[in-house]
């Protein structure tokens, strides 16, 4: 029955993966950082070193997700995002490998072009490295309807293609990322401490859910906090719930609504524009630890941890763990829009 003691790493252990992820993934201190801010102690779990592809947190997903697609023999990969998506990278980077056809429904409007090389360079241009078909359409506000339009019109000329949904955010998905609370929990153990939060960027909700799953299962004591990169805290928290609860489902594992904590007001002006305040965060991360974050996604995500300390959300003797989700190639289509 749910809330029984089986450890989190047995309870994953059903689950099968193809294993093209590099795990575990570092964690590592950041000292540098924690003294220009003045404390907590400071850590980054670094899920952008994942490896294929350039690496980032979908590829944790995708280990799971795409051995579904494997055993079930799908022919083609399916998924989709926006121009520089570092989720359609990831995947057309794991269809490559894996030598399936990859199509992306590669969506236009939810965002101007903030730069005149946005939709040439970054992860367009490693779309295209990496053989992926790409299919231009228009955003809608609805994340998935093309991408199964794709899926349809594949099947019906005989192929036998594979749905991933848009940040590869599903219930396996979800299942998939609590195995980064699993090596977590065993690293900053030996490392003696335990982690006040655990801070991370949240969008497509797949990642918050996964990690709220396992912390309830093996760090009960650490809060989960997402920052909302989409300014749409409101329906971020509402899919992090609705996947939270589907993976605790499938992991025999309790679920507590009130564990969803999703931080708005560090989204920038909207989704996928950057403003001071992430600028400020990558400058910091890049000249203090050598991190590369991207201004979508991890640069705010940073922002909003930064925010927090600030305003005294943590004393100077807890530890938090800055989850690190990727974006790099990114960076590349925003440099003359970051004044970098």
């Amino acid at each position: 029955m749910p809330g029984d003691r089986k450890p989190l790493i047995d309870r994953l252990a059903a689950f099968p993966r193809l294993g093209l992820a590099n795990l575990p993934t570092p964690l590592e201190p950041m000292k540098r950082l924690t003294a220009h801010l003045g404390g907590p102690r400071l850590w980054v779990k670094r899920d952008d070193a994942t490896g294929l592809g350039f690496g980032g947190n979908k590829l944790r997903k995708l280990d799971y997700v795409l051995h579904d697609a494997v055993s079930k023999g799908a022919d083609t990969i399916v998924s989709g995002g926006v121009v520089q998506s570092n989720s359609q990278r990831q995947v057309a980077a794991v269809a490559a490998k894996l030598g399936l056809p990859c199509h992306l429904a590669v969506y236009h409007g939810r965002l101007a072009p903030p730069t005149p090389e946005y939709e040439t360079s970054g992860n367009a241009f490693l779309n295209r490295l990496f053989g992926a078909h790409l299919h231009d359409v228009p955003w809608t506000g609805d994340r998935n309807a093309a991408i199964r339009t794709l899926v349809d019109d594949l099947r019906t000329k005989g192929r036998k293609p594979y749905f991933v949904p848009y940040g590869v955010s599903n219930v396996l998905g979800a299942v998939a990322y609590a195995t980064t609370i699993a090596e977590i929990a065993q690293q900053a153990a030996l490392s003696g401490f335990k982690p006040s939060a655990i801070v991370h960027c949240s969008g497509s909700a797949g990642t918050q859910a996964g990690l709220i799953v396992g912390a309830a299962i093996s760090m009960p004591d650490t809060k989960v906090i997402g920052i909302d990169i989409d300014a749409e805290p409101a329906r971020v928290r509402t899919d992090v719930v609705g996947l939270a609860r589907q993976a605790a489902d499938l992991l025999d594992a309790d679920f507590d609504e009130a564990l969803v904590e999703v931080v708005a007001g560090h989204a920038g002006p909207a989704y996928g524009v950057p403003h001071a305040a992430t600028i400020e965060a990558i400058r910091l991360a890049g000249q203090t630890e050598a991190l590369v974050l991207d201004p979508v996604y991890s640069g705010k995500g940073l922002a909003g941890l930064i925010a927090m300390i600030r305003m005294g959300r943590w004393r100077n003797d807890e530890d938090v763990i800055f989850l690190h989700t990727g974006g790099a190639p990114a960076l590349f289509a925003y440099q003359s829009a970051l004044g970098i």
